[in-house]
């Protein structure tokens, strides 16, 4: 994990300082939550839940098991189901959850957030093969894109647990996965990410 996080760290500097996540502790905590959310591979969201799975994690989609049975280890249709209808996303039969699932090494969702990058990036590609955002130099751009448009760098106030609290709310929407996100801050925060030149 170290050695692939200097490597891109060095290979990307110029692009993370136009980003904004320029200091020490800025880079820490980037590099700590999308090795937790990707572990630095670009990779498109899986979905391949069985019916279980379904009826805790989408409990609002999926009441009972019955429902859930329906559409278990068929990623395109659940994806279609739990995205349908939400940040410019079209209904269930569009097709547009399974287009804009997660990608990247952030895991970026909904047509909304596809339709601003592409915006920010001048590239209307974006929106026609989503793919492209499964590349290494996509995946971090729409990474420190989101980082940028989602002020996280405003959260980061202390060398501590209570901000990766804070920066894991705005990736996660939650505090899923703390425990594993708090233990890579520590580790990553040894590393050195900035030149003092």
């Amino acid at each position: 994990m170290n050695e692939l996080i200097q490597q891109l760290n060095t290979k990307y500097n110029t692009v993370l300082n136009k980003y904004g996540v320029s200091t020490q502790l800025q880079r820490s905590h980037f590099w700590s939550q999308l090795y937790h959310e990707s572990k630095l591979i670009p990779q498109s969201e899986n979905l391949n839940y069985s019916a279980k799975a379904l009826t805790s994690i989408f409990k609002k989609y999926f009441k009972d098991i019955e429902e859930a049975n329906k559409v278990a280890r068929k990623p395109e249709q659940i994806a279609n189901i739990v995205y349908a209808n939400r940040y410019k996303n079209g209904n269930v039969e569009s097709g547009d959850g399974w287009r804009y699932r997660g990608r990247g090494f952030i895991q970026l969702t909904f047509k909304a957030n596809y339709e601003a990058l592409a915006k920010h990036l001048s590239n209307d590609k974006i929106l026609t093969d989503p793919d492209i955002l499964l590349s290494e130099a996509n995946s971090l751009v729409s990474a420190l894109w989101f980082w940028q448009t989602k002020k996280i760098n405003t959260v980061i106030t202390e060398d501590n647990d209570l901000s990766v609290q804070h920066v894991t709310r705005i990736i996660n929407g939650g505090l899923n996965g703390i425990a594993e996100r708090n233990a890579l801050f520590k580790e990553v925060s040894k590393l050195k990410l900035v030149s003092s030149n």
